[in-house]
């Protein structure tokens, strides 16, 4: 009906140290903290001060990296990336972090987020003799600063960043610094932190505490970090915007031990789950949600209706991707295999199912039935965040809005669908209380475009969306 069975993916976290003696190994286990954010390929570049040194490979950051390999990626500083491969992108070649040599200096760069001008900057580009050599956009930067050659490095990178548009979290390294960047708006989540005399750059500061390190800060909207063994430079490449760092980084992709904009990603969700109960209401005898990013919010939910929460549903955490079985009864029973409803605890019971989004509506059919199946007598379904209606450009795996459940039915319709005997969202306004708590001001502020369809940035006509390309 509306395609396989697909979660939600982001392309990538990225984590960077600089000035440590085991950087490669701090970066490893900080890539292992950002696992959430892609699990088909991992890179790790590392520098000693006079050449770069690179190592990626397709899978887990446990398949891509044995202690042999770590011991030779010698260096005082590193950045990695783990990804999640678009269509048409996952190619050995696309693995970040990317690495470029000359004959005046090496660039490593890793990338999280998509550009919406980067089919117009490549067309450009191949007009002026470029030959590009991936299918990403992180390449199309690249070439934009080393045109820009007769500039030092640090202004070439911001004028090669004033001419790209979309959503990027950048981290850049040659053999004597590292650059780090967050696009004007701010639409990916990246902060600054530090281990002792050394400085650590991270997509989630959830990565922070596995090694030890300390927040210092969010790597502000338009701004360009030069890190060396001089200490940190800040400039700005872009004026001050309204941000808007992606909701749904609160709603489902950042882990829960995670701060984003000086704000908890578990306390957010449990006020997402609040107000959820307080606009949709509903009769029954226990609440429950989906493992595991709609956990806190089930807890929120329950809290502010006075309905025990219960472990409805168990997560197994030892089953790979169900959605390539070839046939439907397969993947009927990867679901199965996944999730198992708790038979003791629904049975008999009105359920109310939370969890974080529709995407196109298979999961949430599949879950509902399990619990029926299991012997509930009713399943009120209940999502912590809008109707998805609209694709992402920035990064995010909704693809064209034909696949989108949310695009093209009725909340009634999509009810009836998915089999709930009832069915409610949070409000847009709902969703941005719960994480801005009436907070407004330049440093503040969501992009919802996907609930709403209000781009903060401007769509280009030949815009391809970054799960479509060929």
């Amino acid at each position: 009906m509306f395609g396989e069975i697909k979660s939600l993916n982001e392309e990538c976290g990225i984590f960077g140290v600089w000035g440590h003696p085991e950087s490669a190994q701090l970066t490893y286990y900080g890539l292992h903290a950002l696992q959430h954010r892609g699990q088909e390929g991992a890179g790790i570049v590392t520098t000693d001060g006079k050449q770069l040194k690179l190592h990626k490979g397709h899978g887990l950051i446990n398949d891509v990296f044995s202690q042999d390999q770590l011991k030779d990626l010698q260096g005082r500083a590193s950045i990695g990336h783990v990804r999640y491969a678009t269509a048409g992108d996952g190619g050995y070649e696309n693995i970040q972090p990317l690495m470029f040599r000359s004959q005046t200096g090496s660039l490593a760069l890793a990338h999280n987020g998509n550009l919406v001008n980067a089919q117009a900057l490549k067309n450009q580009l191949e007009a002026q003799g470029s030959i590009l050599q991936t299918t990403s956009d992180t390449e199309v930067v690249a070439h934009l600063i080393k045109r820009l050659r007769h500039l030092p490095l640090a202004d070439a990178i911001s004028e090669g960043l004033s001419m790209i548009k979309g959503a990027y979290a950048f981290l850049m390294m040659t053999e004597d610094a590292m650059y780090v960047a967050n696009d004007p708006r701010g639409l990916r989540p990246l902060s600054l932190g530090y281990l002792g005399d050394s400085w650590v750059v991270s997509s989630e500061t959830c990565a922070f505490d596995i090694i030890g390190a300390k927040y210092e800060r969010e790597v502000k909207p338009g701004e360009l970090l030069i890190i060396s063994d001089e200490g940190v430079e800040s400039r700005r490449f872009s004026a001050p915007i309204q941000r808007t760092l992606c909701s749904m980084e609160y709603v489902y992709f950042s882990r829960p031990d995670s701060d984003l904009d000086g704000k908890n990603v578990h306390a957010s969700r449990k006020r997402m789950g609040k107000a959820l109960a307080q606009e949709a209401p509903i009769e029954a005898d226990v609440v429950t949600g989906v493992p595991d990013s709609s956990i806190s919010a089930a807890i929120g939910y329950a809290e502010e209706a006075g309905i025990p929460y219960e472990l409805g549903l168990i997560k197994n955490r030892y089953v790979g991707r169900t959605f390539i079985q070839p046939s439907q009864e397969l993947r009927e029973q990867g679901v199965k295999m996944k999730l198992s409803p708790v038979r003791g605890i629904v049975e008999g019971k009105r359920v109310v199912m939370v969890d974080d989004s529709i995407v196109r509506g298979t999961t949430s059919r599949r879950i509902v039935k399990m619990l029926k199946d299991a012997g509930a007598k009713e399943v009120h379904v209940r999502i912590a965040s809008p109707p998805i209606k609209n694709p992402c450009y920035y990064g995010i795996d909704t693809s064209n809005s034909g696949e989108l459940i949310a695009a093209n039915h009725s909340i009634e319709e999509m009810e009836e669908i998915i089999g709930a005997d009832s069915l409610s969202f949070l409000t847009p306004d709902g969703l941005n209380k719960a994480i801005y708590q009436g907070e407004d001001s330049l440093e503040h502020g969501g992009c919802m475009a996907c609930f709403t369809g209000n781009y903060p940035t401007e769509i280009y006509p030949n815009t391809v969306h970054p799960y479509e390309k060929a």
